[in-house]
């Protein structure tokens, strides 16, 4: 039975087509993973859901006893109420129940006439069940429970939630949904401001959770662990994969082969087809290059670009020294707080060290001593003479909103050398057709101005990059572009993350940041 169904539903914004004629359905306990690249509709879907969109064609119908919880990276809680205050008013019922028990309490011990009594235990008794059926006596461990595991502390949860940072109110938001527990969950990219700690315990919430799930992330892992179903929003329309991440790569790679074969046998009934047409040179030629085009548009859809060819070649000149930077027993404090002390580390040409840790470890404490935002407390940093880094954060923050996509890149870095077609060309692999190419920054999305940002990072010639959590604010396309780069980058990257596949295919080395046994360095 199904509970939420997109019939032949067409979207629009103005003359731009989003998606065409989607047939959609989701039956109760289906946990589907939405994917596509940026702008391909991903979060209008879940908009149209919540009646936050309308379709331009066809119609989206909800079952009316179905409650509904959505969540994304911009949700956030507001208030003067703590997140403790907010998340105890989910469970009204159960404290109207607690306080008339405490009053029968009460007047259970001052009663004296029998008959009172006898009413007055009827009633606790009643209460009792009540209790039960709510599951009353757990609400504080679930609160509890949700709390610490998205990391509040008991300082956190109980402040006003507007004296909380975004990030904090955007987890406050996701406590509120999951203590909810409605009957589907749209979930929009859930792990941007979680540690490995949370995302873990969010996978394991999600698997003892019965009702739908709909999910747009980049976290490829995450999405591997939750999902039973992958849909792709592909050339205005979806394709449906079931299992997991796994098997949507291994079946879509199955598909593209299948696409491939029946290509060739189209074109060799292309040539027969021509041959039998009208001799008219007019007519022949007119055919052939209109059913040719056709071809070769298919070809071009199901054909993976060069990757790693033009990267290679991109970074084919670049050289750098051996050892590029020493980090000498460094620590830093914040109001008589140590963030974290004697840290000790360098790094060498081709090291790719991954930051991980708990919010508020000093990871990105760690990335602004690095920078040289902040002085360390004790120890020292010290960068070899002639190297130089290329910071993702002050690369975006740095964007000239009146320059163009294709000259803030091709006028910096490798880009002032390598040849603009290639430059452009590795531009389209982030997902910025040619005319993106023109727009100016200023007119862009976050997520554009993010690719734009990485892009200058991947081609700025420096011999370190380094990233703090980039997964964020890129489509999977483009993360898998990214991870190429980095991998055949010949100098060193260094990058806070808590994306799990990406350590795993980039990562050499890990420096782990633990409240408690502080912070330590291993192979990959």
């Amino acid at each position: 039975m199904s509970i939420i169904r997109l019939e032949n539903v067409t979207k629009k914004y103005e003359e731009a087509m989003i998606f065409r004629e989607i047939y959609f359905r989701v039956s109760q306990g289906e946990r589907i993973g939405l994917i596509g690249r940026n702008g391909a509709g991903k979060s209008t879907v879940l908009g149209l859901i919540m009646g936050k969109e309308e379709p331009t064609s066809g119609k989206v119908e909800l079952d009316p006893k179905v409650k509904i919880g959505y969540f994304s990276q911009f949700s956030e809680l507001s208030g003067s109420l703590s997140v403790q205050q907010e998340l105890e008013l989910c469970f009204e019922q159960v404290a109207l129940v607690e306080r008339e028990l405490q009053e029968v309490g009460e007047k259970l011990g001052l009663v004296s006439d029998n008959d009172e009594m006898d009413r007055l235990l009827a009633r606790q008794a009643e209460l009792f069940e009540q209790m039960e059926h709510l599951d009353g006596w757990n609400v504080s461990t679930q609160i509890n429970t949700v709390l610490t595991k998205l990391g509040f502390n008991d300082r956190s949860r109980h402040q006003p939630i507007d004296e909380l940072s975004g990030g904090w109110r955007n987890r406050a938001a996701l406590a509120k949904m999951l203590i909810e527990v409605p009957d589907v969950v749209l979930l929009d990219e859930p792990t941007n401001y979680l540690d490995m700690e949370g995302i873990a315990w969010l996978e394991q919430w999600l698997h003892r959770y019965n009702g739908a799930m709909i999910l747009v992330s980049h976290d490829r892992q995450f999405i591997d662990r939750v999902v039973t179903k992958v849909i792709e929003i592909e050339n205005y329309h979806f394709q449906e994969y079931e299992g997991n991440y796994t098997d949507y790569v291994r079946k879509k790679k199955m598909r593209k082969k299948e696409l491939d074969r029946q290509f060739e046998w189209e074109e060799e009934l292309l040539l027969m087809e021509s041959e039998a047409l009208d001799s008219r040179a007019s007519r022949k030629s007119g055919s052939k290059d209109r059913l040719s085009r056709q071809l070769a548009d298919n070809k071009k859809r199901i054909e993976p670009h060069p990757v790693n060819v033009l990267i290679t070649d991109i970074y084919e000149k670049l050289r750098f020294p051996d050892k590029l930077c020493e980090v000498k027993s460094i620590g830093q404090v914040y109001e008589d707080r140590q963030i974290f002390q004697d840290v000790s580390f360098d790094i060498q040409k081709e090291d790719r060290l991954v930051i991980v840790g708990p919010n508020g470890s000093g990871k990105s404490t760690l990335i602004k001593v690095l920078t040289g935002q902040e002085k360390p407390e004790s120890g020292e940093v010290t960068w070899e003479r002639g190297v130089s880094y290329a910071y993702f954060n002050r690369m975006w923050e740095e964007l000239d909103p009146k320059d163009t996509v294709s000259h803030a890149v091709n006028t910096y870095g490798l880009g002032l050398d390598a040849p603009r077609r290639k430059v452009n060309k590795f531009l389209s692999m982030l997902q910025f057709s040619e005319m993106d190419l023109s727009k100016t920054i200023g007119s862009l999305s976050g997520g554009q101005k993010a690719r734009v940002a990485l892009a200058k990072c991947l081609l700025s010639g420096a011999a370190v990059i380094i990233l703090d959590e980039p997964t964020n604010h890129l489509d999977l396309t483009s993360i898998q572009v990214m991870e190429q780069a980095l991998i055949h980058f010949p100098g060193a990257v260094i990058t806070v993350s808590h994306d799990r596949f990406f350590i795993d295919k980039i990562g050499t080395k890990m420096l782990t940041f633990d409240p408690v046994t502080g912070v330590s360095e291993q192979s990959l």
